[in-house]
Order: C-alpha cells, then sequence, then structure tokens
C-alpha cells in the first residue's frame, strides 16, 4: 500500500523518523512543521518526492489552512499526526484555548475530520495518531478544555493526550467499513527535544506527586532512554503493515504489537464528551 502520506510535526524527532519510514515504504510524505528551515533539512533526509507544509498547529485557523492545502494535492492514504508538545507554564493560543489541549487534541482532531474526505478517497486509508503513557495521569473531566486544580504541565499534557486516544478509538469504531483503519501508536518514549526540555522541575507535577519528585523523574528516565528511531517503530507499523489490513482500533505497542489501552480510554460516556467538547472548540466550520 503505497500513495500520499501526511505526518504532522514531521521535521524532527519521532515524526521525522516516521516520515524517513513511510518514504522508504514508498509513499509521497508531506512533512508538516512550524520551521521552514527544519523542513528543508528533513526533505534533504526524505529525498525529491517529499513536500514540506508550515502550520502553527496551535491555531485552529492554521489547521483549516493546512486541511485545505492537503486536501488540494488530492486522496491521502495515510495520515499520522504526531505533533505535540508540553508546556511548563499555562499559556493560551490564538483561539483562547489552552495552547497544551489545543495542540495535542483540538488540532489533530480537526485535521483529521478535514481530511476524512480524502483519507476515503485514498481507501484503504489508515489514520495514526500518537499516544503516551502520560495518559494515566490525566484528568478524565472534559466538560471543558481546562479541568479544575491548576496548571501542572505533565498532568495537564496527558489530559490532552488522553482526550485524543479516547477521540481516536471512538472514531475507529464510527469509521469501520469505511475502508479508513484507525490506529493509536504508544512510542514507548525517547529522548528528543520535548522529553529533554520538559522534566526540569517538580513543577510539571501535581503537589502532592512533588514529595516523590526523584521517584518520578528517575521513572521517566527510565522510559525516554530510547531513540526516536526506536520510538517511531509503532507509528511505522501501524501505517504499513500488511497484517493490519481489514482492523481498525487497535493501540500498538513500541513493537507493533497491539496492547490494551488505559482504563476508561474506551468509555462511551468519556467518548461522548471528549466529542461534544470538540466539537464545541473545534467547528468544522471556521469563525
Amino acid at each position: 500500500m503505497t500513495g500520499r502520506a501526511v505526518v504532522t510535526g514531521g521535521t524532527g524527532g519521532i515524526g521525522l523518523e516516521t516520515a524517513a519510514g513511510l518514504a522508504a515504504a514508498g509513499y509521497e510524505v508531506t512533512v508538516v512543521g512550524r520551521d521552514p528551515a527544519r523542513g528543508e533539512r528533513a526533505l534533504d533526509r526524505l529525498g525529491p518526492a517529499a513536500r514540506f507544509l508550515a502550520a502553527d498547529l496551535v491555531s485552529l485557523a492554521s489547521v483549516r489552512a493546512l486541511a485545505g492545502e492537503v486536501a488540494a494535492g488530492g486522496p491521502v492514504r495515510v495520515l499520522v499526526t504526531n505533533a505535540g508538545a508540553m508546556f511548563d507554564d499555562r499559556r493560551l493560543g490564538p483561539d483562547g484555548v489552552e495552547a497544551t489541549f489545543a495542540l495535542n487534541h483540538l488540532s489533530p482532531y480537526l485535521l483529521t475530520q478535514l481530511l476524512l474526505p480524502r483519507l476515503r478517497e485514498g481507501a484503504p486509508a489508515r489514520v495514526v495518531t500518537v499516544t503516551s503513557g502520560s495518559v494515566r495521569l490525566g484528568s478524565r473531566r472534559f466538560d471543558a478544555a481546562e479541568a479544575p486544580g491548576g496548571y501542572h504541565g505533565l498532568h495537564v499534557y496527558g489530559r490532552a493526550k488522553l482526550a485524543h486516544l479516547v477521540h481516536t478509538l471512538d472514531l475507529a469504531q464510527r469509521l469501520r467499513g469505511t475502508g479508513v483503519s484507525v490506529f493509536a501508536a504508544d512510542p514507548g518514549g525517547a529522548v528528543t527535544d520535548m522529553t529533554s526540555g520538559t522534566m526540569r522541575s517538580s513543577r510539571v507535577v501535581a503537589p502532592w506527586l512533588r514529595p516523590f519528585w526523584p521517584l518520578v523523574l528517575r521513572a521517566f528516565q527510565r522510559t525516554t532512554g530510547g531513540t526516536a528511531a526506536e520510538a517511531a517503530r509503532s507509528s511505522i507499523i501501524a501505517a504499513t503493515d500488511p497484517a493490519l489490513d481489514g482492523r481498525t482500533g487497535l493501540t500498538l505497542g513500541r513493537d507493533g504489537t497491539p496492547i490494551s489501552p488505559p482504563r476508561g480510554a474506551t468509555s462511551p460516556k468519556l467518548a461522548r464528551a471528549v466529542r461534544l467538547l470538540s466539537e464545541q472548540l473545534a467547528p468544522l466550520e471556521g469563525h
């Protein structure tokens, strides 16, 4: 299965390694990122068939513009929503939505929804979302973009990644039978620009967890000791492995084998709450 593939956050780290794996498998790869200079370096590695598109994925207007550019190129066979970040301090995106939630959930949610017509045209097609072990720290309350209790970066990041995992598994069921398969890929952790720049202070965790900060930090370091290439393996397998033809709704671990999703990730009640909040904050028609 080859054709056109799109990888967000594809100019470095796990995203670039994923894009390289797709290019090696014969796909025409479009990588998305904020920095044109990084984009050019990525294209040097990926070859002449690759393309770079610039987008600030914290901005929903930028996501809509990106979707328009991608859709103009015709059918899409693979969409990998890899872009993500954890911030030290609370900040708002241009739409007035907390930036961690906007980038890690609303952005890939909206991009996927807007590209569904092109994915259906490209069927059999695959959507791959990159999840994280941090989902186990996230609040399961989704009546607003931000949960009460203050801003603690790792918990806020985990909640945003949980929202998107819940959406991913729900979307898989709703698209069953359409020719578009949906998978979540758990990279298992790696040393990247994001991981090396976020866990610098106990401020990223809630106060009750700070007395255990040395233990938390050691556990984090143990789970982020691999390379970006190793961490990209689950995404590449989810996007390309023929053994997954006709399957959907799986969460794949670092070696590409299915693993059980975290408790609650398949809850219909949670899926409904995430869907309603997403539709409210990121309507398909821009305004």
